[in-house]
């Protein structure tokens, strides 16, 4: 079996069989494969030195190999969406997709066949492109395989959102979640509303390590993504076949845009005038006012929002609702008077007001509203979905209601978390959570009945970044768990109990070398580098295993 990752559902390669040897091959591309062809010509093109011509009727190519592209929806009956067959003869390599995406995933496939240097940007010297001759029949568990990046603590800017759309894609996961407003940052250009970014994106300086921390960077920091850089972003997502879910929080996380227009805050409580983007970390008190005029407000927001997110990229949009604080509804006399007017049950009864609004508002156009499990508390809309993050309890609420749900327990795939216990881990936070512990996730709880486990969509991995301070840092904690994830999501495996972690780990020392090629900067399965460790700067390790909530 080569070392691939993730495991692909049948492949049969016979050391005996021979190999094709793919020296300066032609693309064949059939109807509706051009995507895929234009990929391999620019990212097997530059590793490999190939031009990838296509055959032209009538003329002669000699011993020339050929390799060949097709859409065959019938695959389709056995293994589902996105699955595909990739066929190794001598001379002849055969890419059949069931539809776009499976044929694309062919493509990464034959990518990893071909070794390390196939991920590269330039061709190595010397370098000799064999394949082994056999057949491979695969397909994905869960169609959502995603990853939350949290680009509003700290900005990603955009080329390394595209660079993370390649890793994802290399991976065969297919939801990238932008986290894109917070209380320490707005990231998304919204026209109507300048100060956003003009005053939202930038805050004084950041608190260097966790909350408890006394240490802090003085440097300015922020960064948004014009409305063109987020066309271009989705674009550069949909070309790979993956999704993109922004996020805009209501109603807490949003001191940023509380900074930027102090009338969207409890003002009859708080002088929101005097508030500045929020330069610490943790659960923030200023939440949205529940009035008519933010409710336009972010009407408006997601307005905008919703011409840079098409639907057919961006069918469901991430409203947060998680962690918001209630004193400030408690202590207004502004609040107290809507909870009257609307006849809903105290304070939880406004956050799920604002909720079933917009989820209202999204469902009159086209979308469906995702939202973190807190939007169960006080009633869900019968068309929204669920991440559930804080353990499998609020995914198997959401499920056995009939709620679609994505399941991304903090306590097993939040990639925030340390990777070992070791003094060397820069800024440890929460639980350890190891590339074994990963491994062994399963995204359907047991306890869950046959009617309810259909409701579960998948499962995202999620990278908050209150303490990864660049693209390093967020590479460190992702990778190389991500890949572990990835398999998890894609591969039908055992229990966990009975998953030949072994196996996975004799393929990963396959895999680093792609991650190396690519120019990852992963946590070594040594622990880390010596520029990679945080020394002195404060995290909050817990002790002990998870617990499973």
């Amino acid at each position: 079996m080569p070392e691939l990752i993730p495991q692909p559902r049948y492949a049969r390669f016979l050391p005996d069989a021979g190999t094709c040897e793919l020296t300066d091959p032609l693309l064949q591309a059939g109807a509706g494969t051009e995507d895929t062809a234009r990929w391999l010509r620019r990212e097997l093109g530059a590793a490999t030195g190939w031009e990838l011509p296509a055959p032209v009727p009538g003329e002669t190519y000699g011993q020339r190999p050929v390799i060949r592209l097709a859409l065959r929806p019938e695959i389709a009956r056995g293994t589902g969406a996105e699955s595909y067959e990739l066929h190794v003869a001598p001379g002849l390599v055969l890419l059949e997709g069931a539809d776009g995406a499976g044929l694309f995933y062919a493509a990464q496939t034959l990518r990893q066949l071909l070794g390390p240097g196939a991920h590269r940007r330039a061709p190595l010297p010397g370098a000799v492109w064999r394949l082994p001759v056999g057949d491979l029949l695969d397909g994905p568990r869960f169609g959502w395989r995603g990853l939350m990046l949290d680009v509003a603590r700290h900005f990603l800017p955009k080329d390394g959102v595209l660079r993370y759309i390649d890793l994802l894609a290399a991976h065969k996961l297919n939801v990238l979640h932008l986290h894109l407003t917070d209380d320490q940052g707005w990231r998304v250009e919204i026209k109507r509303y300048p100060k956003l970014t003009e005053v939202g994106a930038w805050r004084a300086r950041s608190r260097w390590g966790h909350r408890a921390s006394p240490l802090w960077n003085d440097t300015p920091h922020g960064g948004f993504y014009t409305q063109d850089d987020i066309r271009e972003i989705v674009a550069y997502a949909a070309e790979r076949h993956v999704r993109v879910v922004p996020e805009i929080d209501v109603p807490g996380h949003s001191q940023a845009a509380i900074a930027a227009y102090p009338e969207l805050g409890n003002t009859d409580v708080v002088d929101t005038a005097a508030l500045r983007v929020w330069d610490d970390w943790g659960i923030n008190e200023n939440v949205l006012a529940p009035t008519e005029a933010v409710l336009r407000f972010y009407e408006g927001v997601f307005e905008e929002l919703l011409e840079l997110f098409p639907a057919e990229v961006s069918p469901f949009v991430h409203v947060g609702g998680d962690e918001c604080p209630k004193a400030q509804w408690k202590a207004s006399a502004v609040a107290r008077e809507r909870i009257r007017e609307l006849g809903v049950d105290g304070e939880d009864g406004l956050q799920s007001w604002f909720i079933r609004h917009f989820d209202g508002w999204l469902a009159e156009r086209g979308r469906r509203l995702i939202g973190w499990d807190e939007i169960l508390e006080g009633g869900l809309a019968p068309g929204a979905a669920v991440s559930s993050w804080r353990g499998y309890a609020g995914g198997i609420a959401a499920a056995e209601a009939g709620h679609d749900v994505v399941m991304c327990p903090e306590q097993q795939v939040y990639l925030d978390h340390r990777q070992a216990g070791g003094e060397d881990e820069p800024m440890p936070i929460g639980y350890v959570r190891t590339l074994e512990d990963v491994y062994r996730f399963e995204p359907v709880p047991p306890k869950l009945s046959e009617e309810a486990a259909a409701h579960v969509l998948g499962a995202q991995a999620n990278a908050w970044t209150e303490v990864m301070e660049n693209q390093s840092r967020v590479d460190y904690q992702v990778f190389p768990r991500l890949a572990a994830f990835a398999e998890v999501v894609w591969s039908r495996l055992p229990e966990p109990a009975d998953r030949d972690y072994g196996d996975f780990e004799a393929r990963m020392a396959q895999h680093y070398r792609r991650l190396d090629a690519l120019g990852v900067d992963y946590r070594p399965p040594g622990g880390p580098l010596p520029r990679q460790r945080r020394p002195g700067v404060l995290g909050r390790p817990i002790e002990g295993a998870p617990p499973n909530v």
